[in-house]
């Protein structure tokens, strides 16, 4: 007789547990030794208070109501949660705020496509810090905590959320034709992304720089080039790079012009951690500079998540490779 669990979930047995758990305390030192104080928040949250982080994420969620009434949801993500726990817990406090979590987190996932509904996440926020200066920080960080487990293979992608949207607005392209190719480019749906530039009814110069620029992927000699032709917008790239040179981790960086991230609240750079062993990314993150302010507190703020189970996947998947 079988007793099922529900689709996207999955039991944790004590020899992997223990294995998880081991990640789990190699990334907390790395973190803590940098300066990155553990927080914990609440799995649910009240589904205003996820709403005014990121409007369309919060529907996703799974949502219940409490005793009086009020709509309950757990959490998908530790970002919104701990820009809220800044706003309020840490109104007074001068920035720079440093702060880690290993976490459980929930998102809704169409059936049939394998993907998971809990996971675990390991990550960090760094809250006061601008531009590329914090970027470096948040990126070099997590390679070194990836070290720090055993993995060797590893390489984190850089782009920026917020480069295609105003080259879109700097074109011309009526707002409401924004989504639809942002949601290509973050699907890596490139032939409909040069379909729905196609429907722009734009020039050839700007159709190709539209379609192209996303293809672009590599070191400065690429961002350089990216530079010239989309007006001085590829700026902040250049200078995340020179910074990544100088912590001497820039060899192990991507820099790729058609990453993006689904998440609405991202303003800058935009991060995924990938691993050649398996064929997922291990996490993600970015800049974002505009969500604290909707809690009141406007600063600018930058983070990662990685997803524990899958970094222990690729521990595994790289020690038979070996």
């Amino acid at each position: 007789m079988t007793h099922p669990i529900p689709p996207g979930t999955r039991d944790v047995l004590p020899e992997e547990m223990r294995e998880l758990r081991e990640i789990c305390e190699h990334m907390r030192g790395r973190f803590e030794d940098s300066g990155y104080g553990e927080i914990h928040t609440p799995a649910l949250e009240y589904e205003e208070v996820l709403r005014r982080g990121e409007e369309r994420a919060a529907g996703a969620r799974y949502r219940t109501f409490d005793e009086q009434g009020d709509v309950l949801a757990l959490r998908s993500d530790m970002t919104i949660p701990i820009a809220r726990v800044v706003a309020t817990r840490y109104r007074g406090v001068e920035p720079p705020m440093r702060f880690c979590y290993f976490a459980r987190a929930w998102r809704a996932a169409e059936r049939g496509v394998g993907e998971p509904r809990e996971f675990l996440q390991g990550g960090l926020e760094l809250i006061g810090v601008p531009g590329a200066e914090g970027d470096a920080e948040v990126v070099a960080l997590t390679l070194s905590a990836l070290d720090e487990v055993g993995l060797r293979r590893h390489r984190l992608g850089v782009g920026d959320g917020s480069l295609y949207r105003r080259l879109l607005g700097s074109l011309g392209v009526p707002t409401g034709a924004h989504r639809a190719l942002l949601e290509c480019l973050s699907r890596r749906d490139l032939v409909g992304l040069e379909r729905g530039v196609a429907e722009l009814g734009l020039g050839e110069p700007e159709h190709e720089l539209l379609v192209r620029l996303p293809e672009l992927r590599g070191g400065r000699d690429m961002l350089e080039q990216a530079d010239g032709r989309a007006g001085g917008a590829v700026g902040g790239l250049l200078a995340l790079h020179e910074l990544l040179e100088e912590r001497g981790v820039v060899d192990r960086v991507i820099f790729d012009l058609g990453l993006v991230r689904e998440l609405g609240y991202y303003t800058g750079a935009v991060f995924e951690v990938y691993d050649p062993a398996v064929g997922f990314a291990l996490g993600g993150g970015g800049r974002y500079d505009d969500l604290l302010g909707r809690f009141g507190r406007g600063l600018p703020a930058c983070g990662l998540a990685l997803d524990v189970q899958r970094v222990h996947l690729a521990q595994a998947a790289e020690e038979a490779l070996r």
